[in-house]
């Protein structure tokens, strides 16, 4: 892809970075600290040892330079905290964007100010005219971030498959933002 978002991203106090392999510790100390809290929301969470840290690392560089996926780690003062990155798996024009953090560092507004950032690196993409954020229906941690920064909701349909994780109650609830071009 010739044209990728910033590798550095401002997100006051956090700041997203790209994925390095040589976070591979960092992240998977992250991951187990925040297993528990991971666990009832993303499948991947409870099989994520060193291996798979490290694989997840290498798809962030393959994914990067393809234009598939742009992945930060979120981080303030240095410490990774989480991750957060855009997604082209939504169809043309438009990008997902996910996102966790570490469970001591929830209710502080830093997913809501990295999704922000994740906005703003979004518009500046040719093609992109809208960014999406999915997530099920029992994850209202999740759904308050794109209704904190003015997504609209447009669907809430059974998940195909249905639940996959053990706090999902498999209705998926999808939040789109349309994008004004940059002024």
């Amino acid at each position: 892809m010739d044209i990728a978002p910033p590798e550095l991203l401002p997100a006051h106090p956090a700041e997203l970075r790209r994925w390095r392999r040589e976070d591979a510790e960092a992240l998977h100390r992250v991951i187990s600290e925040s297993r528990e809290h991971l666990v009832p929301w993303m499948p991947w969470a409870a099989g994520q040892g060193p291996r798979e840290t490290d694989e997840y690392l290498a798809r962030c560089d393959e994914e990067w330079a393809s234009g598939e996926a742009y992945m930060y780690a979120l981080t303030a003062g240095g410490a990774v905290l989480g991750s957060c990155g855009l997604m082209r798996r939504i169809g043309p024009g438009g990008l997902e964007i996910g996102y966790w953090i570490h469970p001591g560092w929830t209710g502080r507004g830093l997913v809501t100010r990295s999704v922000g950032a994740l906005i703003t690196a979004a518009r500046a993409l040719p093609g992109v005219d809208h960014v999406a954020v999915h997530h099920d229906e029992a994850n209202t941690a999740s759904a308050a971030v794109p209704r904190r920064l003015g997504f609209t909701e447009i669907s809430r349909n059974p998940a195909e498959g249905g639940p996959v994780t053990p706090g999902e109650n498999g209705v998926e609830v999808v939040w789109r933002l349309d994008l004004a071009p940059a002024p």
